[in-house]
């Protein structure tokens, strides 16, 4: 799936939910539905810096497309890891690299966070595009 189709979906779901205690729920039920990393990947090097929970985030390329697999501590960040991995997961890393994620801004997701959990998004991301980058580079 396309990550403009996956990001309308996602918008699409958070407009049936009326208050935020719902959209929050909706997450913890996205982080349950993430499938489990292997325990061999809870490493430093996959723990992503700058969030205040444990989220480790692994990706390996297939067919030039990246998968990604993740986990947290946190069951409102390992929501967060799962909807930004449906968007981006499957995809070149050139579309990863080029994708704006504008559904986070649309959904509201990042004001309704407080500024640790808000930055700790900010480096999932980060994170993402950093390995977009690295296989782009090792396949050229």
């Amino acid at each position: 799936m396309e990550i403009k189709k996956a990001e309308e979906e996602i918008l699409e779901e958070f407009s049936l939910f009326d208050n935020w205690m719902d959209k929050y729920e909706y997450i913890i039920e996205l982080g349950k539905d993430l499938p489990k990393i292997d325990s061999k990947l809870k490493t430093n090097e996959n723990l992503i810096k700058g969030c205040q929970s444990q989220v480790w985030l692994y990706a390996v390329s297939d067919n030039s497309l990246l998968k990604f697999t993740a986990d947290s501590d946190a069951i409102i960040t390992k929501g967060i890891i799962a909807l930004l991995i449906r968007v981006l997961d499957n995809q070149s890393p050139h579309e990863i690299l080029n994708a704006k994620l504008d559904f986070i801004e649309k959904i509201g997701l990042k004001s309704h966070l407080s500024p640790t959990r808000a930055n700790g998004l900010l480096e999932m991301v980060k994170q993402m595009k950093a390995y977009a980058l690295a296989y782009s580079i090792k396949e050229n």
